[in-house]
């Protein structure tokens, strides 16, 4: 725009000011999309206590670390699970925690615009961090961080918190899963404290019986127990985990008619005790009771 005055020679600088002063407001105009500053940059997060020693959560935390998937986010929507992600000690993705409790990362490199990243675009990677705070003996608090950053442009992407809370409802089943276990282990030693003293009972009154009948009687009373409390392996045989499922490591290969001790109870899975004295976990439904 034209400025009127009455110096000619100014009036005709005045376009020219303008026009020097052009670039670099369009510079100033394009430099917002460019970058946008990791220390301006706020995540939501989410923080949640769960009721349970340090640790119970942090056997519950270790496991969801470690699953090699990144939750509550997507890149194909055919492939609804992100697999892929990798444990690290650490991530330049998130500045250095400087507050009480351990840390936990895990990464997914080469992810293409995921979901649940404000804005997110173009080719990066994905950086979870948990944080693990002690509260009391029976109280541990978890803090979850996603954030995401373009390879390209190394621009940021805040989580819109759909994968903080997807990664703490891995932990909650978690842990709920190993305290579960933790409360039939416990009944299952008070019931095999009870069959103990059943046992010494019977061998007792074995020792004090003189009579045939009574030995034949106490012969099936232990008969009896025996069959309550031990299982053989069907045919072809089966793998013993380490934990109550089906993703879990095996711990050895148990061949059929494997004789086993039940120690825990589940609605699906036995915990069990091999004759050489290896414990682990079987599918109820590939165990027998003994002839």
């Amino acid at each position: 725009m034209w400025i009127k005055s009455s110096d000619s020679r100014h009036a005709l600088r005045q376009p020219i000011h303008v026009l020097r002063f052009a670039p670099f407001l369009t510079v100033m105009m394009l430099l917002p999309l460019a970058t946008i500053p990791k220390e301006t940059l706020t995540t939501p997060g989410l923080v949640r206590e769960f009721f349970g020693s340090l640790e119970e959560v942090r056997q519950a935390v270790q496991f969801v670390v470690h699953d090699q998937v990144i939750h509550g986010t997507l890149i194909f929507d055919k492939e609804p699970i992100l697999n892929g992600a990798e444990v690290v000690d650490s991530t330049p993705l998130f500045d250095p925690w400087q507050g009480p409790g351990d840390v936990y990362f895990k990464i997914r490199k080469n992810a293409i615009a995921p979901r649940h990243f404000l804005e997110s675009g173009d080719q990066g990677t994905i950086a979870v961090r948990f944080v693990l705070i002690p509260v009391d003996a029976n109280r541990t608090r978890v803090k979850i961080d996603a954030i995401y950053q373009e390879t390209a442009h190394r621009i940021f992407h805040a989580s819109d918190g759909t994968v903080e809370k997807s990664e703490m409802k891995e932990i909650k089943d978690q842990l709920e899963t190993l305290q579960e276990a933790a409360a039939q282990a416990a009944d299952a030693r008070r019931r095999q404290t009870s069959a103990d003293l059943v046992r010494q009972s019977l061998i007792r009154q074995r020792e004090d019986e003189t009579a045939q009948s009574a030995q034949k009687d106490l012969e099936q009373k232990v008969s009896a127990l025996h069959h309550e409390l031990e299982r053989r392996v069907k045919s072809p045989g089966a793998d013993l985990k380490a934990a109550p499922f089906q993703s879990a490591a095996t711990l050895k290969t148990l061949s059929a008619f494997t004789d086993v001790v039940i120690l825990i109870v589940t609605p699906h899975w036995l915990g069990v005790e091999t004759p050489d004295g290896q414990r682990g976990w079987l599918p109820q439904e590939l165990l027998e009771q003994l002839p």
